[in-house]
């Protein structure tokens, strides 16, 4: 397929989710009752090719740009955060079987391509080397979407003969091997079924793993096959976008709420003054639109400028995947910044249960938990590479 195809492929994709929208938004209480996405909504999204985007082409993926893929989970967590937030996850997982060996990518996309996976990164397990492959085992939280997926993907320290850590890896591991336990009741994020996932010592052999070591250079066995430029970006840019765009996406749904229901408004406290008139409701709107543009604006172009070295057969400097790291997590904090200005300026009416507003509300400051949100941290390593402090590109 050519880049063209791709390009008009893509396009078709987000057309489809668009459709879609209307829909998922009339479902998010469900979701939040159900505590997990619907499984009409994961099926609709199914037949847009969505979580085909970064699948690659020989599996019947589109290998798009990253950027659509970020489009359109933008645009889903504006009708519903917990789809959004789920959608990115399990939509994101395509692009790093793609870096593992030929082995493990046949054994999830040979017989059916539409495979899905969930993951848990944290490594809250423990993997002991042995014969041709790992003994896991261990128990990781916050796997989102999992109830609507075959394999799990489990981050694990690896432990040699002697108890020493040599390694971080990524496992994969098949549905029938793991055990999912039923923990999520939550107040953000409600409808993304992020429960745990419990390994009790199985068998990984070699192929189903996947070195941080490797991934953080660039690298990885399933780039032999997949040697288009999009296999070739930083782990850990490409991910934590998936992290920050839907709270961004949340943030232009609560922006959009917002000025429909100020619109409508009148202000019984201050003599049936309508809310539209106000000229501190419009500076705050000027002021929450221009974080949410900001922090989209940066989270693009930092991928731009990445892709840009790639296509050139450079290597991506390691001040621009801090640079990704620093606006990724302060983009993360512009969407909240925004949500939190326009919540206070909604007036009661924004606290009734079924209001995108609140739920995006209690959604975004969830999401602002994630270990990739972890803004001091992400800050400091791009502070003390500028004073000039050695910085392991391992992890950014």
């Amino acid at each position: 397929m050519s880049s063209q195809a791709t390009s008009s492929a893509a396009a078709a994709v987000l057309d489809g989710v668009r459709d879609v929208l209307p829909t998922l938004r009339e479902r998010a209480d469900e979701t939040e009752r159900l505590r997990v996405v619907p499984e009409a909504s994961i099926k609709e999204l199914e037949e847009t090719g969505f979580f085909k985007l970064l699948q690659p082409r020989r599996f019947d993926g589109l290998e798009a740009d990253p950027v659509d893929f970020y489009t359109a989970v933008r645009d889903i967590a504006g009708a519903c955060g917990s789809t959004g937030w789920v959608s990115s996850v399990v939509g994101v997982h395509p692009w790093q079987v793609a870096l593992f060996a030929d082995e493990a990518q046949q054994a999830v996309w040979g017989e059916d391509t539409k495979t899905r996976l969930s993951s848990s990164y944290a490594p809250t397990g423990k993997a002991t080397v042995t014969d041709g492959g790992y003994q896991l085992s261990g128990k990781w939280s916050f796997s989102s979407g999992c109830d609507h997926c075959s394999w799990v993907l489990l981050g694990g320290l690896v432990f040699n003969a002697e108890g020493q850590v040599v390694d971080f890896k990524t496992f994969m591991v098949p549905r029938e091997k793991y055990e999912i336990v039923d923990v999520w009741h939550m107040v953000g994020l409600a409808g993304t079924g992020s429960n745990d996932i419990v390994v009790d010592d199985v068998f990984i052999p070699e192929a189903f793993t996947l070195s941080m070591g490797e991934t953080g250079q660039c690298r990885g066995p399933g780039q032999e096959q997949n040697d288009t430029d999009l296999y070739k970006l930083p782990f850990h840019s490409i991910f934590t976008g998936t992290i920050t765009t839907p709270i961004i996406g949340m943030a232009m749904g609560a922006y959009a709420e917002h000025v429909e229901m100020q619109q409508k408004r009148s202000r019984a406290a201050y003599l049936g003054e309508k809310a539209s008139l106000d000229p501190f409701a419009a500076v705050r709107i000027a002021k929450a639109s221009s974080e949410i543009d900001a922090a989209w604006a940066l989270l693009v172009n930092n991928i731009r400028e990445e892709q840009a070295y790639v296509a050139k057969g450079e290597k991506i400097p390691l001040r621009s995947r801090l640079k990704v790291r620093r606006d990724q997590v302060l983009g993360s904090q512009r969407a909240i910044d925004a949500i939190d200005a326009l919540f206070e300026a909604s007036g009661g009416r924004a606290l009734a249960n079924g209001t995108y507003l609140q739920r995006a509300w209690r959604d975004a400051h969830a999401g602002r938990v994630h270990a990739a949100n972890d803004p001091e941290r992400a800050l400091q390593m791009f502070g003390a590479h500028e004073f000039g402090h050695k910085i392991d590109p391992g992890m950014y």
